[in-house]
């Protein structure tokens, strides 16, 4: 099942997407016709937070919904705005730094592959939606850069969490881009305002639950910058699997159902190039993750 954000004229609803990603139930509209009233949460973050009975709930709606085929509540994708999945996080996204070692390589050298979780966050802020415009930020950086990567969403609250335990607080996954000011990053050390400029995180188009994805950790991650490959790229590559990130960043912090974790980017980003290959205005970025689709946005002309 793949859970979006959506907006129809002014109305902004949490719907599923059908398996050829071309429909979207509004799942509330959908309960009111089935049962004479709505019942879910308004927002994808507190469907989530509850947990197994929102998703058996979903899956009735989308049996009915698509069994009667109603256009009151079911639109073809190109009718409504998908927005972030999560449109604005609770809390800063967590992010992992040089989790490939051909990345950490490109932006140093060998000695630069990590012996242990390196671990940012980016503001809330950050965050917009599908082919929605990434501002150029002219006036604080001249070195724009994409990350393409795939994001975790934690599904139930949890702390000291083991590695053989972590998936059963995973929720689901989705596509993120962690675009980075890479002169302000360098610039200030530590990386937080270098990776929180407004609309630096793109993320979506969808979030797929984990039941849908035969293996996380053998997925292809493929970024484009107006149609040319940079970045190829697949999860089997990590130097942190998934089980360890949750792990770590879980063992003194309460993780929330909600909670995004951007696992890191492979190689291939602007920087890594000789001379970098800067976004430019016009630039299109499109990143491609397999059962994830394509998340793709536009640099401010």
């Amino acid at each position: 099942m793949r859970f979006v954000t959506a907006k129809k004229e002014d109305r902004i609803f949490v719907g599923i997407v059908d398996e050829k990603l071309s429909k979207v139930i509004d799942i509330q509209l959908a309960e009111e016709a089935k049962n004479g009233m709505g019942t879910f949460p308004s927002s994808l973050i507190e469907c989530i937070e509850c947990g197994d009975d929102f998703l058996q709930k979903a899956t009735e709606i989308e049996e009915w919904a698509f069994a009667t085929n109603s256009h009151k509540y079911i639109y073809h994708e190109n009718e409504v705005e998908l927005l972030a999945p999560i449109p604005r996080p609770s809390k800063n996204i967590f992010c992992v730094g040089k989790n490939y070692a051909e990345h950490a390589i490109e932006l140093g050298s060998v000695e630069d592959i990590p012996e242990h979780i390196m671990m940012f966050t980016k503001a809330p802020t950050t965050v917009v939606g599908p082919n929605n415009i990434v501002l150029k930020h002219e006036h604080v950086t001249t070195q724009l850069d994409y990350e393409g990567e795939l994001a975790v969403i934690i599904g139930k609250e949890g702390r000291s969490i083991s590695e053989v335990e972590a998936f059963d607080y995973v929720f689901g996954y989705t596509i993120l881009n962690d675009i980075t000011a890479r002169d302000l990053q360098n610039r200030h050390k530590q990386f937080f305002l270098g990776k929180s400029l407004d609309t630096t995180c793109p993320m979506g188009p969808y979030i797929a639950h984990k039941s849908v994805i035969p293996n996380h950790n053998n997925l292809q991650i493929v970024t484009k910058v107006n149609d040319e490959i940079r970045q190829n790229g697949n999860t089997s590559q990590f130097i942190f699997p998934i089980e360890t990130i949750i792990s770590v960043i879980s063992q003194g912090m309460t993780l929330e159902p909600g909670d995004i974790i951007a696992t890191g980017t492979p190689a291939g980003v602007g920087k890594g190039f000789k001379p970098p290959r800067f976004l430019k205005g016009g630039d299109v970025i499109e990143i491609t993750i397999d059962c994830l689709g394509t998340l793709r946005n536009t640099i401010e002309d």
